[in-house]
């Protein structure tokens, strides 16, 4: 063990650890989830972008000396690669807007730059966490730094699932482009389609995300580094808050600016709250979509069964032979769990009180669930549903040819009234709809089987004339 101290006393710290004291109060005072930090890697990675990018700026600013903010920028790449992810122990649920999961990294970083330096950990004389790794920092400029980033590659990540489940979608809709089906409108029937321009409404639903997204991306990348405390920019240099964003971009490769403003940029978290509507508009839409998956595919016999999903395993513990939805079934669950973290996005930016708000480590948190969990339903739905989905052609057939709600088509020709009777006539006494038009004088056989030939019925103009 090592001795580590703090304002509030001394504390124990093993010696293998790269966290320290106020990491280690930290895990003892929020005790929450029992998920850390080193559970959200990309904001780890955003941590270890800014404290180099700012170590570069001190260095250039002679905030710190050049071999510190080398040894610094050092630690840092091993977290951007992936190491000492393990080391983030802090909850992600946490008081104090976010100072923990800051402190935790100015330690890691600090005890591995130390390293670097072939010295052992905790000699914080050669490099401190506050006074060299957070130097011209705050945890209220940092923190929700880190959080715009991290959001942004959660963005790219779940735009490259989007557009891989577009590309399932409008695949199938190539395939299915044939096959005539009939469209329900309040789950009664409605008019022919086919297939093919059912899956392809869900292509062009989700293409309209993807825009949206990449849209709202945008409000991750003005960031308020160099406000330090409230926006003022105390205790960094002059120049440092350009600079450090001028780095920032550089190293991370996103697009990152300075807010014109930084005591706003440090009070306002808006820019989440927007992300999160993105994101529950997103998830809504996709429940909708599987949604349909399970009503198209609903059966064996007694559902509509237009569809057929692949199997994917055993549906029930006491009905054999039962397979059923539940990959549009965890898509739903992950939807459902979106627009929760929306709720308490809302909640927390409301919340926010005066020059700072406290509760951006549950918004960052539930943005990290969203844009992942989306992400891998995503994923899930395209390969385990949509890439497997197949019609039930001989049903869909019959239920064409069988179908009264083609008389719709008849009605620019005999009028509304006309059409009705021959649909409720045919209903009534189960004739097709050619015979009763026939038999009530409004048109012959051979001139209705002419006109309602279903694959004309799915553009428009296709009834002209008799």
């Amino acid at each position: 063990m090592r001795e580590e101290h703090d304002f509030l006393g001394v504390k124990p710290i093993p010696d293998d650890a790269y966290w320290g004291v106020h990491s280690a109060r930290a895990v003892e005072n929020f005790s929450i989830t029992g998920n850390s930090v080193a559970e959200m890697p990309d904001l780890v990675r955003a941590y270890a972008y800014i404290k180099k990018a700012a170590a570069q700026a001190n260095a250039q600013l002679g905030a710190i000396e050049q071999g510190q903010a080398d040894a610094i920028a050092k630690a840092c790449d091993d977290v951007i690669t992936g190491k000492l992810h393990d080391q983030f122990v802090v909850d992600v649920i946490q008081g104090g807007a976010g100072t923990s999961t800051n402190m935790n990294a100015n330690e890691v970083i600090a005890n591995r730059a130390l390293e670097h330096l072939g010295l052992e950990k905790g000699r914080y004389d050669v490099i401190h966490p506050n006074d060299h790794v957070n130097a011209s920092q705050s945890t209220n400029d940092t923190y929700p730094t880190a959080v715009k980033l991290a959001t942004w590659f959660g963005i790219q990540t779940l735009l490259t699932a989007l557009a891989k489940l577009r590309g399932g979608f409008d695949a199938k809709a190539q395939e299915f482009k044939s096959v005539l089906k009939i469209g329900r409108t309040q789950l009664q029937d409605a008019v022919p389609m086919t297939l093919g321009q059912e899956f392809a409404a869900f292509a062009t639903m989700i293409a309209d995300d993807e825009k949206r997204l990449r849209e709202s991306s945008h409000l991750m990348c003005e960031i308020n580094m160099g406000a330090t405390a409230i926006g003022t920019g105390i205790n960094a240099p002059v120049g440092y808050a350009a600079l450090v964003t001028q780095h920032l971009a550089q190293l991370s490769g996103v697009p990152v600016t300075m807010s014109r403003d930084l005591i706003a940029a440090t009070c306002d978290t808006g820019g989440f709250a927007d992300i999160s509507g993105v994101l529950k508009r997103i998830a809504v839409k996709l429940s909708k979509i599987s949604n349909d998956l399970r009503l198209l595919s609903s059966g064996p016999q007694a559902g509509l069964g237009d569809i057929k999903l692949p199997p994917r395993q055993a549906g029930s513990s006491i009905m054999p032979g039962k397979v059923n939805p539940v990959i549009p079934e965890v898509m739903n669950q992950v939807c459902y769990e979106v627009i929760g973290n929306d709720v308490t996005i809302t909640m927390a930016a409301e919340a926010g009180q005066l020059q700072l708000n406290a509760f951006e480590p549950i918004m960052g948190w539930c943005l990290h669930k969203s844009l992942h969990h989306l992400a891998q339903a995503c994923d899930t739905l395209l390969v385990n549903c949509v890439q497997g989905i197949v019609p039930n052609q001989a049903l869909l057939e019959r239920r064409i040819s069988e179908s009264v709600t083609l008389v719709t088509a008849l009605s620019p020709l005999i009028g509304y009234e006309k059409a009705a009777q021959i649909s409720k006539t045919a209903l009534a006494t189960g004739k097709p709809i050619a015979v009763i038009a026939e038999e009530l004088g409004i048109l012959s056989q051979d001139e209705v089987k002419k006109l309602l030939v279903a694959d004309k019925l799915t553009q428009p103009g296709a009834i002209q004339s008799v």
